[in-house]
């Protein structure tokens, strides 16, 4: 059976990644910040959790040795400080390290048995690896580092037979964008740009995510997916 890790697994569209992997066959271990979010994942066939901070590489790769086989690696792991936070420099800092740091620690620690089994990495990025946030500089700053580390480990590890994908979500409703879309005043400018008209949800963006990692992507690598409704086209 194919296995797959998925960071920041224990909650929005980490998990929901998860629940969708499992569905398409994979053991998944899906990963969390801490204790609660993994004792709060649902019970699954073939789905673990286990406690990860992607900031630290000692943990990272005890969990990566202990594996048999990785067929796949989903990067959702990530971090966003509101309210002009990003602005302080240990704060962007913070949400780097997190963001896209942690998404190349992960990606380092899997080369070797995603070469094994011919697997895949797919990253998240967002709809601010294309324009700017200015709200969330570090966040914006990370996810458009994530977009360029996503093709350029996708151009160095082909030869190993590793394909590299990132999915760009768009408006997603999660716990994390919940003061936003329960919010008439800033949730209807966002409807109104969107051409579908609505939030996504984890859900939608699990498909892709899927898709990236199946067979039917085999030719696929260095693609940065938007998921997000048509905002970015509008």
């Amino acid at each position: 059976m194919k296995q797959a890790i998925v960071t920041g697994g224990g909650r929005g569209i980490g998990l929901a990644a998860a629940l969708a992997l499992c569905d398409a066959g994979y053991r998944v271990i899906a990963t969390g910040l801490d204790r609660s979010e993994i004792e709060a994942m649902p019970v699954r066939d073939g789905l673990s959790g286990a406690v990860l901070d992607v900031r630290d590489e000692g943990a990272i790769g005890a969990l990566v040795v202990g594996l048999d086989r990785l067929d796949a690696l989903v990067n959702c792991a990530g971090l966003i400080r509101r309210g002009g936070a990003e602005y302080d420099p240990a704060t962007f800092a913070e949400v780097i390290d997190i963001n896209l740091n942690g998404t190349m620690r992960m990606c380092v620690a899997a080369r070797p048995l995603l070469a094994a089994s011919k697997g895949c990495i797919v990253n998240t990025a967002s709809m601010l690896s294309f324009f700017g946030g200015p709200a969330v500089p570090a966040y914006t700053a990370s996810k458009g580092g994530v977009s360029q580390l996503t093709k350029a480990l996708a151009v160095a590890w082909a030869a190993d037979g590793i394909r590299v994908n990132a999915v760009a979500p768009g408006w997603i409703a999660t716990e994390l964008t919940r003061p936003l879309y329960e919010d008439t005043v800033r949730s209807d400018p966002i409807l109104g740009r969107t051409p579908m008209r609505r939030w996504g949800t984890p859900e939608d963006v699990t498909g892709p995510v899927v898709f990236l990692c199946s067979e039917a992507a085999r030719f696929v690598t260095g693609a940065i997916l938007p998921v997000d409704g048509g905002y970015a086209a509008a």
